[in-house]
């Protein structure tokens, strides 16, 4: 019998027995509440109790107060949403909160307002310090820098501004980078620099480079970065922390109450787990295993397992991997041609067999496999792998291995997603952001037929989860949700309106099924008895608010493990001093 089953079993026992038992007395219960549970068993309620970390009872206002005592806490949620805490089921956490440390260039609305941004860093930095922004994104300019390659501006414009300081400014999606004069000299990337494997040096007609780097050749810039002053051991430990924090924060902020963190290193894993030893992880994280070598895994993977650690903060079961890049920055492997620069059909960033043998070390040690795939090429390529790997391994069942993004698919892979069991790991909120440009790539035809099938794969029976790619975009579970269901851009046009869907279908996206893709069902992902009190507090109610309002709902309260973590309006300080 499962923990939340036996708790559950218990508390029925104890409200069903005559008086002379004694009931659990609830440390915090929510009244007068909009209570959406996600569980069928129970869809709605009115109040929930909480003892400990765990939902003691879920029911009417009457049937709740019956638990509270003398030191019971009560919020009175006058008929606000209380729903289970959001799961973001891709992220970046560290990338999260690095962002928070360097330029925000999310705003711009062209070149020239990130060109200013730069020159008032360099104003303030020292001699030769390295400056570094993030979150440009070329098709969301107003117009296109003159001159340019493929749409992004020469870094002559950078040279002016910050001739001496060298300049590292990551595109939007994570899988490209610009950089100036300075920075290209201090890594020694010329005209005669070869492409990397998976990635290119973008260059000019003159065959100089550009200081675009796409994909790997980003790595290139690590040596220019490593002539530069190194922190010490006790720098890199206190960013670390400030990170976290900084990540936790905002998350917690927008009601996320577990993060699946979409690929960390064992170095950073150690972090986590050291903060999760201190009880200072500010939420739940899901960390899947990425930046190692094939045999640091097999040597390492069994050693690093771990479910639920440090209270239910910390799991490890899982690897990332990546077979292609980004469609904005041309990087997603595609069946043809890009429609926008027909010389490429797109990047590989790890062959297929390379790709399969990790998978293969994955499997040995029962670990999940998660597979950044964006064209459809890789899309395919990801399900041919894996039909191959689950062949050959007949023995495995319940693998629950995963596809992050699945954001353009053939309309013939889609039914292989439930044959196989494989998970599409998606991200509403691309719908809303992307909407304005994937028909300028792929064209309108194929754009349609491909691109974020959503309604397409629930009704083939695939289990569908949402996240937000943070820190491609914001964190905020709310607009992904929005996205999903209204497919509505910026612009107001609605985008590919046949792949919608229904709103019940895109809270489960964010909460059970996002449970459901880390084995984590029977721990959260609904308000049930027995399970972790993870639970969010809404401003208004997104399942029957006016479409369009949806966006407006705000956090008001974010509950991890029966503790108020986040509250509107409240500093972190009162918070925390709060029984």
């Amino acid at each position: 019998m499962s923990k939340h089953v036996k708790y559950a079993f218990v508390l029925s026992a104890c409200l069903a027995a005559p008086a002379r038992a004694q009931a659990p007395r609830a440390d915090l219960v929510l009244v007068h509440g909009t209570v959406v549970t996600v569980d069928s068993q129970r869809p709605n309620a009115q109040a929930v109790a909480v003892r400990g970390d765990r939902i003691l009872a879920v029911g009417s206002d009457a049937e709740i107060r019956k638990l509270a005592g003398p030191d019971t806490r009560t919020i009175d949620l006058k008929g606000r949403l209380l729903m289970p805490g959001f799961i973001e089921g891709h992220g970046h956490f560290t990338g999260l909160g690095n962002a928070k440390l360097v330029l925000d260039l999310t705003k711009a609305r062209t070149w020239d307002d990130i060109v200013v941004q730069v020159g008032e860093a360099v104003r303030k930095a020292r001699p030769g310090e390295l400056i570094q922004g993030r979150g440009w994104h070329q098709d969301k300019w107003a117009s296109p820098p003159v001159p340019n390659v493929e749409g992004v501006p020469l870094h002559a414009s950078l040279d002016r501004v910050s001739p001496d300081n060298p300049v590292v400014l990551g595109h939007a999606s994570g899988h490209a980078s610009f950089v100036n004069g300075a920075m290209l000299r201090l890594a020694e990337i010329g005209r005669d620099t070869p492409n990397p494997d998976g990635g290119e040096i973008v260059r000019d007609a003159t065959g100089e480079p550009t200081g675009l780097l796409k994909e790997t050749a980003q790595r290139l810039t690590a040596r220019g970065t490593a002539k530069l002053p190194q922190p010490t051991a006790e720098q890199e430990e206190a960013r670390f922390r400030q990170v976290v924090a900084l990540a936790g924060a905002d998350a917690l902020s927008k009601g996320v109450t577990t993060f699946h963190d979409a690929g960390s290193s064992f170095r950073t894993i150690d972090g986590f787990k050291r903060l999760a030893d201190e009880g200072k992880l500010p939420l739940r994280l899901y960390v899947m295993v990425r930046f190692e070598t094939d045999s640091a895994m097999d040597a390492k993977l069994d050693s690093y397992r771990m479910i639920g650690y440090g209270g239910g903060m910390l799991t490890v079961r899982s690897v990332k991997q990546q077979l292609d890049g980004a469609l904005g920055s041309h990087g997603a492997w595609l069946l043809a041609p890009y429609t926008d620069l027909p010389t490429s059909s797109g990047l590989t960033l790890k062959p297929v067999p390379d790709f399969e043998r990790t998978a293969r070390v994955a499997i040995r040690h029962g670990f999940q496999v998660n597979t950044h795939a964006i064209g459809d090429r890789a899309n395919r390529e990801v399900l041919d792998a894996y039909e191959r790997v689950f062949r050959d391994n007949p023995d495995k069942r319940d693998l629950r291995w995963r596809d992050e993004h699945a954001q353009h698919i053939d309309p013939s892979d889609v039914p292989r997603f439930k044959q196989l069991g494989v998970i599409a790991s998606m991200q509403g909120v691309h719908t809303i952001s992307d909407g304005p440009w994937v028909a300028k790539r792929l064209g309108e035809e194929r754009a349609r037929r491909t691109s974020y099938l959503w309604r397409s794969l629930i009704d083939a029976g695939a289990v569908v989860t949402n996240g937000t790619d943070t820190p491609v975009e914001d964190v905020d579970p709310i607009v992904s949700f929005y996205g999903s269901v209204s497919r509505k851009t910026k612009e107001g046009t609605v985008f590919l309106p046949e792949q919608r869907v229904t709103r019940a279908e895109a809270l489960a996206a964010y909460t059970i099924n996002n449970a459901y893709a880390a084995f984590e069902e029977r721990e959260k992902g609904s308000i049930t008895p027995g399970k972790l009190a993870d639970l969010v507090v809404l401003s208004k109610n997104i399942m029957t608010v006016a479409e369009d309002e949806i966006p407006t709902a705000r956090v008001d309260l974010t509950i991890l493990g029966g503790k108020v973590k986040y509250e509107r309006g409240v500093s972190k300080e009162r918070v925390a001093m709060r029984p």
